[in-house]
């Protein structure tokens, strides 16, 4: 479980995250929404131990998360950042064993990891040796994410994992990452600013404006039971974005 009570922080005067009281459940998958600007990456961020609030406080697995303890709780979190994030000059295989490396590893045991994570990714294993450069988008996310998962952590922690994408392969990944969380049963905190995305997703949705949150629950209390204005407005441009699409050709009917 992750809770964080009263967590505040602030970049320049402005207060980014502001008073923020919130419990996220354990294997269960929890989606951070809002616009740009928002505070749901700061959010993040602050869960994983990059940033430290200015106020308030974060348990992670039942852990007070302080700068001092922020190392060795990161290890039960596995962070997948915008576009991958992966180092340009190592294949992915070293990509993904990073850490596995870093904590001492057997080369046995690294490899005997790699092979789980190959087929619950459905990554093909001779494109391992590429850099990611050579690799598709959607290839790059999936070595991200078994970068994440290496170490089997409790908790996984993703920001705008398939914002990158284009529309096909991000279907593609968001079908397999359903899928991946279901048979894990790990902890999923995903940010994301897609409203459909975030009810495909989680079973809590979690909506942030101007570093607050606004409202909380399942994708059905946004649309038939909003909180406020700013959800319903929320909610009709997230419509509105789908709605706007041009219809197929009809010979593609």
């Amino acid at each position: 479980m992750i809770r964080l009570e009263h967590v505040t922080k602030c970049f320049g005067g402005a207060r980014v995250v502001d008073d923020v009281t919130l419990t996220i459940p354990p294997a269960r998958t929890t989606a951070l929404i809002g616009p740009s600007g928002s505070g749901k990456s700061t959010l993040l961020s602050l869960i994983v131990g990059l940033a430290t609030p200015d106020d308030g406080e974060i348990e992670v697995a039942s852990h007070l998360l302080t700068p001092l303890s922020a190392e060795k709780l990161r290890r039960l979190m596995g962070y997948v950042i915008q576009e991958g994030g992966l180092f340009p000059h190592l294949s992915a295989r070293r990509n993904i064993e990073l850490m596995a490396r870093e904590m001492g590893w057997t080369p046995e045991r690294q490899a005997a990891r790699l092979d789980e994570l190959l087929r619950l990714t459905r990554f093909p294993a001779p494109a391992l040796e590429r850099y990611p450069a050579e690799l598709s988008g959607g290839q790059r996310q999936r070595v991200a994410l078994m970068r994440a998962l290496m170490l089997d952590p409790e908790i996984l922690l993703m920001d705008e994992p398939l914002g990158a994408l284009d529309p096909l392969i991000r279907a593609d990944l968001q079908d397999d990452l359903a899928d991946i969380f279901a048979r894990l049963a790990k902890t999923v905190v995903i940010v994301t600013h897609d409203l459909a995305e975030a009810g495909f997703f989680a079973e809590t949705i979690v909506l942030m404006n101007h570093g607050r949150i606004v409202q909380q629950g399942r994708f059905v209390d946004f649309v038939e039971r909003p909180a406020e204005a700013f959800v319903t407005r929320f909610v009709r441009a997230s419509a509105r974005r789908l709605a706007d699409l041009p219809p197929p050709p009809e010979g593609a009917r």
